[in-house]
């Protein structure tokens, strides 16, 4: 064989090895999937990074943690295509595929599909201690952090001081995020703030650990049951004693974080991202890198999901994973 089809031939076999590899680019197209989290002081970020991290399975599986402005939000970018999937608040996640609550008379969210139960939300309500507020109904006169538009601490925060008689016109209302409001809260120019989330939250252990304390008021009594009676979503929760510097165990009210997703992205994604959620990796960077990690089991993967229908591809994982017939 002379040099010159040698060459011919050896050209060739290097375009047939570049088409090769172009081929096996193309079979394994990396699936995006962006998890929709909350402000970066809250519980829902760093819990996002840590699922973000253990499922992401490259070349097939890139998936990463979006901070955000919270359930509302989350539900807006998986509508909008910015997100594939996000945490939303159980309440949130029902009222947007049922077109009820919050989004009564706007259209519903058809496409949203669950993936899994995580953690119980605490409400928190984290006061100044020099402010001499013991309850709810104190925060009267106050200035009051309801957390941000988008957030589901907002509605909540709206709902509970309803149910305690406290109406918009009594409280002189600020809509921040944690961090900032524990900033102003150090300066005095904020008596108390809402966050619901996973304890322990950023933003309110540092509050606790710096400047002169905190106390966190029990949602409790009458109010608090009324509360639970017209949205079911809401149950009875204790934050232990010692969670935060100097403040004792509290008693208050939880919803449900779910994960959710869209009925647009595919089975197999969701089947993965689900497998990925329940896997040995994700089970150890959960419970050795955040404290709500431990409460994400497998057992309650189901809890309350009723209100939006599971995504095919997590349903073909319980299914085989013997949570669902």
């Amino acid at each position: 064989m002379n040099s010159k089809l040698k060459k011919r031939l050896g050209g060739f076999g290097l375009g047939l090895g570049v088409l090769a590899l172009a081929g096996v680019a193309l079979a394994q197209a990396p699936a995006f999937f962006r998890i929709g989290t909350g402000g970066t002081a809250g519980t829902y970020y760093p819990i996002g990074g840590l699922i973000a991290n253990a499922i992401s399975a490259p070349p097939q599986l890139v998936s990463t943690a979006v901070a955000s402005n919270g359930s509302v939000a989350n539900v807006n970018a998986i509508v909008g295509g910015a997100a594939e999937s996000g945490f939303v608040q159980a309440d949130v996640a029902y009222w947007a595929f049922s077109g009820t609550g919050v989004y009564e008379g706007k259209p519903k969210v058809a496409e949203l599909r669950s993936i899994a139960n995580l953690y119980p939300e605490s409400v928190h309500l984290v006061v100044r201690k020099a402010s001499n507020v013991k309850s709810v109904a104190d925060l009267k006169g106050k200035k009051v952090s309801l957390d941000e538009p988008g957030s589901g601490t907002l509605l909540n925060a709206k709902a509970i001081l309803a149910a305690f008689g406290v109406t918009d016109k009594d409280i002189s209302a600020e809509y921040l995020k944690p961090n900032q409001a524990a900033e102003k809260m150090k300066d005095g120019s904020v008596d108390a703030f809402f966050f619901t989330g996973g304890y322990p939250a950023a933003a309110i252990s540092e509050l606790a650990s710096t400047g002169s304390g905190i106390d966190i008021l029990p949602i409790t009594g009458a109010p608090a049951e009324k509360l639970a009676k017209e949205s079911p979503f809401f149950a009875a929760d204790e934050i232990p004693a010692g969670t935060y510097k100097d403040v004792g165990a509290v008693k208050t009210v939880a919803v449900g974080a779910h994960w959710v997703t869209s009925s647009k992205v595919s089975a197999d994604t969701v089947y993965a991202v689900t497998k990925g959620l329940w896997s040995d990796k994700a089970r150890a960077a959960l419970d050795s890198g955040h404290a709500k990690g431990k409460a994400i089991q497998k057992a309650t993967a189901l809890s309350g999901l009723q209100g939006v229908p599971l995504h095919p591809g997590a349903e073909k994982f319980y299914k085989e994973a013997g949570l669902l017939k």
